[in-house]
């Protein structure tokens, strides 16, 4: 099947652009990562899953079918998207969904737990918890391809280089990755770049140790951004399973080059989440 349309949700301050498929079971809620959009979770809006659960898919601000920001120095900021997530679910009604995030997206949910306190469950993937942005360094391989994501101007040979690190190494970059690229207004990454200086973010880290929801935490087995190894410092008491999954077959975009299994995974733990 084709993408879900388009809907525009006009909120206080924002308008915002969402795909939603089916209208019974568990609602789940995808965010995506740093300049892509909802077409990021197409794998998942078209197959199986929209049969069983209500999908709802948003386009953070500036990415995507989502106006550019009026104000970009705290819109494209880690509160300025939970804010944006935070009113749309309300507006949908949908408090009590699982929260999925991919990289940035799951940033994002992080950033917002608090303010979630409905949700069913969170699952985040390429997303690993830090205490401060500092910790990035710890966090990911520190390829330097890393930094076009936070830079407004880039060459397509470093966007492609870019883009081929969400994928396990030899796979071809797809197209609707490199179009969401150029579409981000490119504001969103310099204003996160200066964010990120500000150290505008909570401690997620605590947020994780903290958490009271169950958290499911997914790596492709072929990531080239986030380390594996990372996680195991971390303290996370509600963590599903006990454990990281791991994605076989994938990199970075799990959900995008195994969604058999990275959908299997998911609706186990929306199951969970129910029980």
């Amino acid at each position: 099947m084709s993408l879900p349309r388009l809907e525009r949700l006009d909120l206080v301050n924002r308008s915002l652009a969402v795909r939603r498929r089916g209208d019974s079971g568990p609602t789940v809620v995808f965010c995506h990562g740093n300049s892509c959009s909802s077409r990021s979770f197409e794998k998942q809006l078209c197959g199986p899953l929209g049969e069983r659960f209500r999908l709802i898919a948003i386009d953070l601000p500036g990415h995507g079918d989502s106006p550019p920001a009026a104000v970009p120095d705290t819109a494209y900021t880690l509160p300025g998207y939970a804010d944006a997530l935070v009113a749309a679910t309300e507006a949908l009604g949908a408090e009590n969904a699982v929260f999925v995030g991919w990289s940035l997206g799951g940033h994002v949910l992080l950033e917002a737990s608090d303010r979630l306190a409905r949700a069913a469950g969170f699952l985040i993937f390429g997303a690993p918890p830090v205490a401060s942005f500092a910790d990035f360094t710890l966090a990911t391989t520190g390829d330097p391809a890393l930094g076009v994501a936070f830079r407004e101007d880039s060459t397509p040979d470093d966007v492609e280089r870019l883009l081929s690190l969400f994928l396990r190494p030899g796979q071809p970059v797809p197209q609707v990755l490199v179009d969401d690229f150029r579409r981000t207004d490119k504001r969103a990454r310099s204003a996160l770049m200066a964010s990120a200086g500000r150290n505008e973010l909570r401690d997620e880290v605590k947020v994780v140790g903290e958490l009271r929801r169950p958290l499911a935490v997914l790596h492709g087995a072929q990531e080239a951004i986030v380390r594996r190894e990372y996680f195991d410092t971390i303290a996370m008491p509600t963590l599903w399973r006990g454990q990281v999954q791991e994605v076989p077959d994938a990199g970075h975009a799990a959900q995008w080059e195994n969604p058999h299994v990275f959908d299997r995974l998911l609706e186990e733990f929306v199951a969970d989440c129910s029980d």
